[in-house]
């Protein structure tokens, strides 16, 4: 197919959406995703070839090219506190595939398309080489083979496996903890995320241990911008205590709103009274591990990742304290969940 720039557009247009997905799950970031898809396209319609007879297979390689530099200088730079990903939100009943339908079913391998936005799954990926995460991603999440994928990175096919078994051998703890993306448990962590949060306002430190594995892990990003711990807090006890510290140094009025943040159930805070170093706005989501408790909380305060998470939708806030003790006995906490909202009192919590 001759590249015109009728083509091109075309092309793009085409996959822009698939480009997109792949660009986010290899950078974990939404905002150079997005510098990623279009900076393709630019590079795209500058270095276009006479002929082309894979346009999407050629893009994908300047695309992942494009996102393996970014990985590779976001770890020359210094970060404050843990990295985590730039949360996305998504469809509550669809799945964030971002991958187009081909005879009725996406292009799925080992990890689903769920799995692979989940944090969880991004933050394992963290261990991994800019190479060995775009074959990883190739391979097991969009069921490529090793010849096609060596034909995309312009590698040999022997090397592709090489890569990916690395790659599978670094992300082995991942592996081991790993529960399966279904409806159930998405719907699972859904009521445990309510109940933590309910615990949280409540500041039941004794209920929220019980709620989380012995060896639950606590990472908070504040980006350098926020109040964040440096160092992820593990262990049961610990986690607990720091959540109700945490939400004993909150007075004023808050909400919270719990929507479907890459993949599953997160819990949005948002505090208009924050001020100094004390965050105006987080983002909680947690992890289940196969008993069905918290094997992960993490939290995301950077208002650069945050950015692309809409706004609450209530217009007035009602007044609570997340204080122990200090919630009146009629003071109402809204949760709300896609278009429905629930009021409860603390007597009912």
């Amino acid at each position: 197919m001759a590249a015109t720039d009728a083509a091109l557009t075309a092309w793009f247009e085409e996959h822009r959406a698939f480009l997109w997905g792949l660009s986010y799950r290899i950078t974990a970031s939404a905002a150079d995703a997005d510098d990623v898809v279009q900076d393709t396209f630019v590079r795209a319609c500058r270095h276009a070839p006479d002929h082309l007879d894979d346009p999407r297979r050629w893009l994908m390689r300047i695309a992942i090219n494009l996102g393996r530099d970014v990985l590779r200088r976001r770890k020359r730079r210094a970060y404050v506190g843990p990295w985590l990903p730039s949360p996305i939100e998504t469809d509550e009943d669809e799945s964030p595939s971002f991958e187009p339908v081909l005879d009725g079913q996406t292009l799925e391998g080992r990890y689903d398309l769920i799995e692979s936005v989940s944090l969880a799954f991004l933050q394992a990926l963290e261990a991994l080489t800019p190479s060995q995460r775009a074959v990883l991603l190739l391979r097991d999440a969009f069921d490529y083979s090793a010849a096609e994928v060596a034909g995309v990175l312009e590698t040999t096919e022997g090397n592709v496996r090489i890569i990916h078994m690395r790659a599978r051998r670094a992300i082995e703890a991942y592996e081991r903890r790993r529960t399966a993306s279904t409806p159930a448990l998405r719907a699972r962590t859904n009521d445990v995320l309510r109940r933590f949060v309910d615990l949280l306002t409540a500041g039941d430190v004794s209920a929220i241990e019980h709620m989380l594995a012995a060896d639950a892990k606590a990472i908070t990003d504040g980006g350098g911008e926020f109040t964040a711990s440096h160092v992820p807090i593990v262990g049961a006890f610990r986690v607990a205590r720091f959540f109700s510290r945490l939400a004993a140094s909150r007075t004023g009025s808050a909400q919270v709103e719990i929507r479907s943040i890459n993949g599953q159930a997160a819990a949005l805070f948002d505090f208009p009274q924050a001020r100094g170093r004390r965050a105006p706005r987080l983002m909680l989501s947690i992890d289940l591990d196969r008993a069905g408790l918290i094997a992960n909380v993490w939290v995301i305060a950077s208002s650069t990742k945050l950015a692309g998470i809409r706004a609450s939708r209530l217009r007035r806030l009602p007044r609570v304290c997340l204080q122990r003790g200090h919630v009146p006995a009629e003071e109402k906490i809204v949760v709300i969940t896609g278009a429905r909202e629930n009021r409860v009192t603390r007597r009912e919590m």
